[in-house]
C-alpha cells in the first residue's frame, strides 16, 4: 500500500509540473523594445563650408591632414598658426615626439622640442568667455556644466543661466581634448606657447584648462594615427612637407571640405543615436563629425 501511495503522489507531482510547463509555454513572451529610428539623413542645408582662412592644409609624407582653426575659442593661438603657415615656417618640420594614446608633436624649427619661432610667445587661452551669442550646441548637461560643440570644437562651460549673474553676461568655458584637437605646446610657463603644436591621437582630459586648444582635425585623423611613434621616433622621422592656409592656395589646388553643421537636426540625430547606444558610457569625444572632403 505504501508503495502505491508514493507512486500516486509522484504521478500527481509530474502532472503539476507538466501543467506548469504548458502554462509557461502558453504565456506570451514580452516583446523586445523597438529599435530606435535611424538618425535623419543630412540634407544639403545641413552641411557647411568652413572659411578657407581658418583651414590649415598639412601635407605629410603619410598623407593629408586638414584642420579647422577656432578663433572663437582661441583667437591669438589660431592667428599664430595661421601667420606661421603664411610664412611657410612649418614646411619640412618633423613630428619629433609621438606618443601612442596621446599626441603627435611638431612645429619646432630645431626638431628637438627646444626651438620656437622668432615671434613673441602667445598668452594662455586655456579658457574663454561664452556669451548668449556664442554658437554653443548642448549635447549633455551633467551637474553644474554644459557639454557641447562650438563648431567642430568639443567644449564644456558653466551653465547658461549663470550669464545673468556675471558683469559681462558671459560664463567660463574650456575646450575638451578629444581626438583630433590641435593643442599649443608650451614650457612650464603658461604663457610660453609659440610655434610648436600637437595633434591629439586620443582623448586626454588631463590637458583641459592646462593647454590651449586652437582647432581640430576635420580630415585625416587616420593620418594622425599613422605618424611614427617615439620620443623621438627612429629616423627617418615623419614630417610636414607643406603647411598652408587654404585661402593662400590656388583655387584649383584648394581642397573643398563640407562639415556637418553641429547645430543641424541630422547631427542631433547622430548624437542621440550614440547616446542610446553607449548609455552611461556616452562621451562627447566618441562623436565623429561627418565631413565631405573633395
Amino acid at each position: 500500500m505504501k508503495s502505491k501511495t508514493m507512486i500516486a503522489r509522484f504521478m500527481v507531482v509530474c502532472g503539476l509540473v507538466v501543467a506548469a510547463g504548458a502554462l509557461a509555454e502558453a504565456k506570451p513572451k514580452p516583446k523586445a523594445p523597438a529599435a530606435p529610428p535611424p538618425p535623419p539623413k543630412p540634407t544639403a542645408a545641413d552641411w557647411r563650408t568652413p572659411d578657407p582662412d581658418n583651414l590649415l592644409v598639412i601635407d605629410t609624407n603619410k598623407g593629408r591632414i586638414i584642420i579647422e582653426l577656432s578663433p572663437e575659442v582661441a583667437p591669438q593661438s589660431a592667428e599664430r598658426l595661421r601667420t606661421l603657415a603664411h610664412q611657410h615656417f612649418y614646411d619640412g618640420l618633423t613630428f619629433f615626439r609621438v606618443i601612442d594614446g596621446f599626441m603627435d608633436q611638431t612645429g619646432d624649427p630645431l626638431n628637438t622640442g627646444e626651438g620656437n619661432s622668432k615671434l613673441p610667445n602667445v598668452p594662455a587661452e586655456f579658457t574663454f568667455r561664452r556669451g548668449a551669442a556664442t554658437p554653443f550646441v548642448t549635447v549633455a548637461q551633467p551637474d553644474g556644466e554644459s557639454i557641447g560643440f562650438i563648431g567642430v570644437m568639443p567644449a564644456a562651460s558653466q551653465p547658461q543661466p549663470l550669464m545673468s549673474m556675471t558683469k559681462d553676461g558671459k560664463v567660463s568655458a574650456w575646450s575638451l581634448f578629444c581626438p583630433g584637437i590641435v593643442g599649443m605646446a608650451r614650457a612650464n610657463d603658461p604663457d610660453s606657447a609659440n610655434s610648436q603644436f600637437f595633434l591629439m591621437r586620443d582623448a586626454y582630459p588631463k590637458l583641459e584648462k592646462q593647454y590651449t586648444a586652437a582647432g581640430r582635425v576635420i580630415v585625416g585623423q587616420d593620418v594622425v594615427k599613422a605618424i611614427k611613434l617615439g620620443e623621438p621616433p627612429t629616423p627617418p622621422l615623419d614630417k610636414m612637407i607643406t603647411v598652408r592656409v587654404a585661402s593662400d592656395m590656388p583655387p584649383a589646388d584648394r581642397p573643398t571640405v563640407k562639415v556637418l553643421d553641429t547645430s543641424s537636426a541630422a547631427f542631433k540625430g547622430i548624437v542621440d543615436a550614440d547616446r542610446d547606444d553607449k548609455g552611461a558610457d556616452f562621451s562627447i569625444c566618441d562623436i565623429a563629425i561627418p565631413t565631405l572632403p573633395k
